[in-house]
């Protein structure tokens, strides 16, 4: 298994309360996507931008497909704007492949976070209990896209009550203060900051979205 399976699996266990939107999931995705790949040795990281190395991508059919699409020539992409560009509609291609491997299930219901009619409800399996598992033991690295991807899925000034903290890491999304790797840090930092910039930009819009409104009510 790989760190964005695990990822796709906590996140939506009904264990870890309202499911994330997917944006902040495919952001979140494609971070774990470049951890797995300088992890092994498929790219590495110069200051902030991402360079293809020698070593082939995982064997795994999604990681193989983020590898191929690094960018080969310099100026090499910035972490950034990998996490955008493959960030776009991520989720919907680890659903696809959880589906099909029969992980991942639609299911009637009343929460409906992804598509009209249905949701996501993942099959018991080993996979899904060692990603929990992975949680559970607080491995950091998973314990920091999970803090962010449900953290900043609220609105960036924390209007939903919260203290912005959980029981997933801090309160900007990382987890408790352990060694990791410079490249590591890089990218988990970088996730931290596209979340809360799509939070933003969300927030953003539904103030426009309601002066909107209220230009037509005339209020």
């Amino acid at each position: 298994m790989t760190t964005p399976r695990d990822l796709m699996f906590v996140a939506l266990d009904p264990a870890s309360g309202r499911p994330p939107g997917q944006g902040e999931l495919s952001l979140g995705l494609a971070g774990a996507e470049l951890i797995d790949l300088v992890d092994a040795g498929a790219a590495e990281l110069d200051g902030d931008h991402i360079v293809p190395a020698g070593v082939d991508a995982p064997d795994d059919a999604l990681l193989r497909a983020a590898a191929s699409v690094l960018v080969r020539e310099e100026p090499y992409e910035s972490v950034d704007d990998w996490l955008w560009r493959r960030g776009r509609d991520l989720f919907s291609a680890y659903q696809a492949a959880l589906e099909e491997e029969g992980l991942l299930t639609r299911q009637r219901g009343r929460r409906l976070p992804f598509r009209a009619g249905s949701e996501p409800t993942l099959v018991d399996s080993p996979e899904r209990r060692r990603a929990a598992g992975r949680l559970t033991a607080e491995e950091p690295v998973l314990t920091a896209l999970v803090a962010a991807v449900l953290i900043h899925d609220e609105s960036a000034d924390g209007s939903d009550g919260s203290d912005g903290s959980d029981s997933f890491g801090g309160s900007d999304g990382s987890a408790e203060s352990v060694d990791l790797p410079d490249g590591v840090e890089a990218v988990l930092a970088a996730v931290g900051t596209a979340e809360l910039e799509l939070a933003a930009v969300r927030q953003r819009r539904d103030v426009e979205q309601a002066a909107f409104d209220n230009i037509w009510r005339g209020v």
